[in-house]
């Protein structure tokens, strides 16, 4: 199983991060798209938009990565997001 760090921005620009192992469909639960409901934090921030992701080995490094991302500053995360998107 594969696992995956994402992080999403948010319709009020705030910044979502989280871990799954389809991420696609973890986009559309976070929008109400899906039976299932996405994060209280993002319920009332819908829509949300995929705007970074990370390969992760297994759960363990995943959460790991998540908890690291989730303790930089807004501008750092941003920067990672710009860093990213420069290498696609």
């Amino acid at each position: 199983m594969n696992w995956a760090v994402y992080i999403l921005r948010c319709s009020d620009d705030s910044l979502y991060t989280g871990i799954t192992t389809d991420v696609e469909r973890r986009v559309e639960e976070h929008n109400g798209n899906s039976n299932k409901c996405g994060a209280r934090f993002t319920r009332s921030r819908q829509p949300v938009t995929l705007v970074y992701r990370e390969a992760a080995n297994n759960r363990s490094e995943a959460s790991k990565r998540e908890m690291a991302i989730k303790a930089l500053s807004r501008d750092q995360k941003l920067a990672l997001i710009d860093q990213s998107s420069a290498l696609i």
